[in-house]
């Protein structure tokens, strides 16, 4: 049994929507950051840095994971899929799994934060990181114009992580227009059952203003 601590933000849904795919049984634990759930002592003994999602592995001793990059691969080593066998192809994977943890994920979390949550616009802010993205969009979708998916010819946690942030282009205020290839792999990956029910595990807030101001309150933290 794992558990999972997290809330409905793309990091989170990148690990439950692997659990997902991967058909494995979770015990899904909600954190509410609005509250400051994650900011609690029980919690921060998990995470030091306090932030979302960790799991539990109750099967390894209660073994502890955070970060959801090293929680994707720590579960795609576990069970053995979406992690390719081949040294190359495997390298490949963590190659675009790090270039969605330390660029896409950084920056259209910083998009959010100045196109929707901030409470002062500063335009300079907005375009300096809906540039970035759309660059990050235009290195993905060159990529996939090469190749099914990420690393090759089968979907790995690189996809999973990559699109769990990138299907969300729209509320970052970022374009996909021209990125054929780029919507062509989110498609796809939106077909599979395990994708479909990860993104609602936990569901988001239903309303706009809702969700704005329940990520202002963790903005502000």
């Amino acid at each position: 049994m794992i558990d999972l601590y997290t809330a409905p933000t793309p990091n989170g849904y990148k690990v439950s929507v692997l659990l997902e795919e991967l058909g494995v049984e979770y015990n899904l634990i909600p954190v509410d950051l609005s509250k400051g759930d994650q900011k609690t002592p029980e919690f921060l003994a998990m995470n030091p840095n306090g932030r979302i999602p960790v799991i539990v592995d109750r099967d390894n001793d209660d073994f502890v994971v955070f970060e959801s990059g090293a929680i994707m691969i720590y579960l795609a080593e576990k069970y053995g899929q979406f992690y390719p066998a081949d040294p190359k192809v495997r390298s490949r994977a963590l190659q675009w799994l790090m270039f969605q943890m330390g660029g896409v994920g950084p920056m259209m979390g910083q998009a959010n934060v100045f196109y929707r949550y901030f409470p002062e616009k500063i335009p300079a802010a907005i375009d300096r990181y809906h540039h970035e993205c759309r660059r990050l969009f235009e290195v993905l979708d060159t990529r996939l114009a090469e190749s099914p998916y990420l690393a090759g010819d089968e979907v790995t946690i690189a996809d999973f992580a990559n699109w769990c942030w990138v299907r969300t282009y729209n509320w970052s205020g970022v374009s996909i227009d021209g990125l054929a290839h780029l919507k062509r792999w989110m498609d796809e990956l939106y077909e599979r059952p395990g994708c479909q029910r990860g993104i609602h595990r936990p569901e988001r807030p239903k309303k706009p203003d809702e969700l704005i101001k329940h990520a202002q309150t963790m903005v502000t933290r």
